[in-house]
């Protein structure tokens, strides 16, 4: 199998897994601000912190990658595929920051259903994403993996769904023009999210495809 002549340069996979954990974490911690919202500014403020440091660990890793990638002769995977896969996990990290911090400077004191379903959707995302990712190491894993992507490839299009049914109530309900502004961004920053856990199921499967 392919995994058997794979240069043995572990160390990228240990960084995807690091990164990985942060992910969960950092999705975690959404669903943790958004339960937590009528808890007053101060919580809401620890919530964004904590997201912060989250986001500030995992660049710190997607830089040693990159690093690590500039200094290895042998890659376990094709170079492209391991700097964009790198990036478009940091991403999902991102994104999710500029939702807590949005969350703080918009001033949001409550989320409607749809929102809320939203902030859930991407805590799955980000939990698939770490399971495909520390399958990564082993071809083997192909099949586990590529369930993995369909199921995250699912909560996009769950996200699109829950994201057009808020925006629609949005226009129909809402007549505070400068809510409906926050909202419409809140959901378009949850959407974005789901958006990035699928292009790194795309990025998995196309090392699937190319390794297979």
């Amino acid at each position: 199998m392919f995994s058997k002549l794979m240069p043995k340069e572990a160390k990228f996979f240990d960084l995807f897994n690091a990164h990985a954990d942060l992910i969960v974490k950092g999705g975690r911690q959404l669903v943790a601000l958004v339960d937590d919202l009528g808890k007053g500014p101060d919580v809401l403020a620890q919530h964004v912190q904590a997201i912060d440091e989250i986001e500030t660990t995992a660049d710190k890793i997607t830089h040693e990658t990159i690093a690590l990638l500039h200094t290895s002769f042998n890659t376990p995977l094709d170079r492209d595929e391991i700097h964009q896969l790198i990036m478009r996990m940091d991403d999902i990290l991102d994104l999710i920051q500029d939702f807590a911090e949005a969350m703080y400077l918009y001033d949001i004191r409550q989320l409607t259903p749809e929102a809320r379903q939203l902030s859930d959707i991407v805590a799955s995302s980000c939990e698939r994403v770490k399971s495909a990712v520390i399958l990564l190491n082993k071809m083997d894993n192909a099949p586990a993996m590529l369930k993995l992507c369909r199921e995250i490839d699912q909560l996009e299009s769950d996200a699109d769904r829950a994201m057009r049914t808020g925006i629609t109530k949005l226009f129909r309900e809402e007549a505070d023009v400068r809510q409906l502004i926050k909202m419409k961004g809140i959901y378009e920053l949850l959407e974005s999210v789901t958006d990035r856990a699928e292009d790194v199921a795309n990025i998995i499967e196309g090392i699937i495809l190319e390794n297979s």
